[in-house]
């Protein structure tokens, strides 16, 4: 007796973990499409977002609200000054350190990426109604809570 091809046993089918690995295996495709398209990666997104809400900011205080690793953090902001998104300068407390600021630039980029996004979104959730679009952020977000520690 042969598996029949194609199709996985149940107990695959039906585990939460592997579902949404799988779902986020896709949706991480698609979003990376996206920012492709606007001509970003993942972490230049998150800088422009970061700076954009929080305001001036140095690389080590970025890369704790966004987790970027430093050596990363260095190659992203140099990325999004060479693209005049970002501009550097010096801490006026701590000379040492550079001081990362939005540009209108890089505000207008972060628009455009935002209607990428939201595009984005609508692509991989395509299949559900805005109801069960918002059920699956709060569970989403609840489980990412709970395991992240937040909870407690």
């Amino acid at each position: 007796m042969y598996i029949a091809e194609g199709k996985l046993p149940r107990r695959l089918r039906t585990l939460p973990s592997r579902l949404t690995n799988q779902a986020a295996l896709i949706a991480n495709r698609i979003v990376d499409q996206a920012l492709a398209e606007g001509g970003v990666r993942r972490y230049h997104y998150a800088l422009l977002a970061a700076l954009e809400e929080y305001g001036p900011a140095s690389q080590a205080n970025l890369g704790r609200r966004t987790g970027i690793d430093r050596s990363d953090m260095v190659d992203t902001v140099n990325d999004l000054a060479g693209w005049h998104l970002v501009k550097r300068a010096p801490d006026p407390e701590d000379r040492r350190r550079n001081i990362i600021t939005i540009t209108e630039a890089g505000q207008r980029q972060l628009t455009e990426l935002d209607r990428l996004l939201a595009d984005a979104q609508d692509e991989f959730l395509a299949p559900l109604p805005a109801a069960d679009r918002q059920h699956l952020i709060g569970l989403l977000t609840r489980l990412a809570e709970h395991h992240s520690g937040e909870h407690r």
